[in-house]
């Protein structure tokens, strides 16, 4: 590589626990960089000094102003800015897309230098489906919030990738399991580290195991999809319906035996309504 860079936005993935990772072009970019923008300068500054990049820092966060922004913006005409975050790659549940954004609507070009993400990462040594996934990066904190949004995607035929920290583990794990049922999961933690470990199990028996636990370290939790459900005739369907029907409204009913049989609540509805005439 050159020691000149285009003049632009260049977002560079850093090591999320091995120095060893940081690609040769990503360090080559940082060292030519007229700037690095970071979450926190301590971090990138240790980093910095691994590599022998001596390049002024500035902070960029989700506590950034518009002001700030287009500060930055301002200067890629004539300047190759670099954004880090702490670890990883940018953007990934890090601050980030808006600069890109207003990058790319002032005209100016945006690069990328990709590299390690613990999603992905975590994604790999979990033994689960990776045909499709979907990211959700950090659950909410309050319990009714987070149990909300659990049920937003219980249905999602994916394995779902998440982001906690040990604290919150357990909680989340418990709460995991209350609304997606009985799923295959892994804990995978301290990617790439000396302690790196990835531990599997069904979400309830993972729940128990961290109730007490609270390990160190940056956590991704790997779920597996929805179990599919075995097919379900009409008949069967019928006589649960009758059953259930003989102690409850056709409503209640429907949505109790679309629970136990596991199929659509909108199936055992229907057919509970033609049942009750």
């Amino acid at each position: 590589m050159t020691d000149t860079l285009p003049p632009g936005l260049h977002i560079v993935a850093t090591p999320i626990g091995n120095l060893g990772d940081l690609s040769p072009r990503a360090a080559d970019t940082l060292r030519w960089a007229n700037r690095v923008l970071v979450e926190d300068t301590r971090v990138t500054g240790k980093l910095l000094q691994h590599i022998g990049a001596k390049v002024p820092m500035t902070r960029y966060d989700d506590h950034s102003s518009d002001v700030d922004r287009e500060a930055i913006v301002a200067r890629l005409g004539s300047q190759a800015i670099v954004l880090v975050s702490d670890a990883g790659t940018p953007l990934i549940s890090d601050p980030g897309y808006k600069l890109v954004r207003a990058a790319r609507a002032a005209g100016h070009a945006v690069y990328t230098v990709p590299g390690p993400c613990a999603a992905i990462a975590g994604l790999t040594v979990a033994g689960l489906p990776t045909d499709r996934f979907l990211f959700l990066g950090f659950l909410p904190a309050k319990a009714k919030a987070k149990s909300d949004a659990i049920a937003e995607i219980a249905q999602v035929r994916a394995t779902l990738v998440l982001y906690e920290g040990g604290p919150r583990l357990g909680d989340t794990l418990l709460a995991l399991s209350t609304g997606l049922g009985q799923r295959d999961a892994a804990v995978a933690r301290e990617l790439t580290k000396l302690h790196e470990e990835c531990v599997t199990g069904t979400l309830a028996a993972l729940a128990e195991r961290y109730a007490e636990e609270t390990p160190k370290g940056e956590i991704a939790i790997v779920v597996g999809p929805p179990l599919e459900a075995e097919t379900v005739s009409d008949d069967a369907l019928d006589a649960a319906l009758d059953a259930a029907m003989a102690k409850f409204s056709p409503s209640r009913a429907a949505a109790e035996v679309a629970e136990q049989l596991n199929i659509p609540r909108k199936r055992a509805y229907a057919r509970a309504l033609e049942r009750s005439k």
